[in-house]
């Protein structure tokens, strides 16, 4: 199995001037995150000189300095720097899902010139934690996989239209259940359908730390001068955030921002990050890695969907040994807000959900 990794590369110049120099972000970035120029080098491999001859680079190219020196403190970044660094969290936190995506399908085009007919497992999910953590976990199973990372709705079909073998998305605990059924029902008619759970994600608002614009709830959303970053259509959270604010009876276009999407709980925690919004609604785990505040509102289920005749395939019972095992768990469980409770049981649909009654009509879901 071939491993393929794309990853984001962006730089900056001034009109006729020189562009940054390659790997001056890159420190920027271990600058910020280890709070010393001599422990970014160490983390980089690169001696102090070269660093501080990119650093010197940098900022000759910009005419304004990015790091500055403290006696007994370490590094600090100046504005200009940590707004590059921003910059690079919230590329990768757009890009990566796409470029990971499109890396895994172009391995399995690999594998299938190198090994035709070997069997390759495709799952087709939302982007999140749980799944992403996922993926080294196969590779050292030597698992052929194919990931795609896309909206619920859509990956739930592709399953009921056998474009993959395994479908992620995620359904709230409690009031919403039904409804949230209720908008996948029409890809769920098949009997031999069976849940493998994951784990359990909340879900919440992200706001700047200190929550300087006093967003407590869904209801302060409508307040003037709050700015909100939405998820895109077709996203379980997109679906969740619109019951809860039909339930208020809160109209979409009170909200300032609401139609302003990305694709992804990092994209929106880092849009959050950068200043460019106040409040996103999205799971914890990146609000906590872009140091914002989170206010949780609602936990959900993430669960693989397959047929029942997919269980007893090698590739599909290598995943679930991989989510019974202690490793996989122990690190879905520091992912902050999942929790890896009952991580590969698998049920139907009738044991997973109270509010299933198979072929009888659930509530209506929300036109979205």
């Amino acid at each position: 199995m071939h491993d393929v990794t794309i990853k984001p590369q962006w730089t900056i110049r001034r009109s006729g001037g020189e562009a940054l120099p390659p790997h001056a972000i890159e420190l920027l970035v271990r600058i910020s995150s280890d709070g010393s120029l001599l422990a970014a080098c160490q983390s980089l491999g690169l001696s102090y000189r070269h660093a501080w001859h990119l650093i010197h680079q940098a900022e000759a190219a910009f005419g304004d300095p990015l790091v500055v020196m403290a006696r007994g403190k370490g590094s600090r970044l100046t504005p200009l720097g940590e707004k590059l660094v921003w910059a690079d969290r919230r590329i990768n936190a757009r890009l990566s899902p796409v470029l990971d995506s499109l890396a895994s399908e172009l391995g399995a085009e690999i594998e299938r010139l190198l090994a035709p007919g070997q069997p390759l497992l495709r799952v087709h999910a939302n982007h999140g934690f749980a799944v992403e953590t996922l993926r080294p976990y196969l590779m050292r199973a030597a698992v052929p996989t194919e990931f795609k990372y896309c909206g619920s709705v859509e990956a739930v079909a592709a399953l009921h239209e056998g474009a993959c073998d395994v479908a992620g998305f995620p359904v709230p605990i409690g009031e919403f259940e039904a409804a949230v059924l209720a908008h996948y029902e029409p890809w769920l008619a098949s009997p031999s359908l069976r849940l493998i759970h994951v784990s359990t994600r909340r879900q919440g608002l992200m706001v700047a730390a200190g929550n300087p614009q006093k967003v407590y709830d869904l209801t302060d959303l409508v307040r003037p001068g709050v700015r909100f970053i939405n998820r895109q259509l077709g996203s379980g959270t997109r679906l969740l955030l619109d019951l809860l604010l039909r339930k208020l009876g809160i109209a979409h276009e009170r909200i300032n921002g609401y139609e302003q999407c990305e694709l992804t709980h990092a994209a929106v925690a880092a849009f959050v990050a950068s200043g460019m919004a106040d409040v996103a609604y999205g799971i914890e785990t990146p609000a906590r890695q872009f140091k914002l505040d989170f206010i949780p509102s609602q936990i959900e289920r993430y669960f693989f969907l397959c047929h029942e005749r997919s269980l007893a395939t090698p590739e599909v019972e290598t995943l679930q040994g991989i989510l019974r095992s202690d490793a996989y768990r122990e690190a879905v469980n520091l992912l902050p807000g999942y929790q890896a409770d009952n991580c590969g049981r698998v049920m139907t649909l009738a044991q997973a959900f109270d509010t299933w009654r198979g072929d009888l009509a659930l509530p209506s879901a929300p036109s979205i």
